[in-house]
């Protein structure tokens, strides 16, 4: 197997994951050329993509900050990919999406998801590695402490006390 079949099996395990399919793969090979070495980061990827966040500043108030033009057909396929990714509950990106869409709305958040698909993109045919979900429970593993204060939070405004008691092993 060469590397171009290797990179087009990978990333469409990437895209199966994503629920993209087959043809999102090919899309993303035949637009980027499936070579990173011309995007020096991930994030150079993602703005000549076009869903890098934008920024508008001046006088120290922030403006709308809208996303570039970019590639219309990588940024348009990323958008059916984030939109499947965000129904398949138990992910990281759909856990991702609920985060920020809480904060910022829907629409915002949908393209912070195909922002997290792009860098994925670009770590996969970079580094010539499979996509790893992290799974629907990161957040809450990463700072368990916050998301105890979430639950004794709730539960008050409820009028009801929570007492967490660690779990012993025998």
């Amino acid at each position: 197997m060469n590397s171009a079949e290797y990179t087009f099996i990978t990333i469409s395990d990437t895209a199966a994951d994503t629920r993209a399919g087959r043809h999102a793969a090919e899309i993303i090979l035949a637009e980027t050329g499936g070579d990173m070495n011309q995007f020096p980061t991930a994030g150079h990827l993602a703005s000549w993509i076009g869903v890098c966040p934008g920024q508008n500043e001046s006088a120290g108030v922030s403006k709308s900050g809208t996303t570039r033009p970019g590639n219309s057909n990588l940024k348009r396929l990323l958008g059916v990919a984030a939109m499947a990714a965000i129904r398949n509950k138990d992910t990281y990106l759909a856990a991702y999406f609920r985060r920020i869409s809480a904060r910022r709305g829907g629409k915002r958040a949908v393209v912070a998801v195909m922002h997290k698909l792009a860098i994925a993109i670009w770590h996969v045919l970079h580094d010539d590695v499979p996509y790893r979900d992290l799974g629907a429970d990161y957040f809450t593993k990463r700072d368990p402490e916050r998301a105890m204060r979430r639950m004794i939070k709730e539960a008050n405004s409820l009028g009801m006390t929570v007492r967490f008691e660690p779990i012993t092993t025998s």
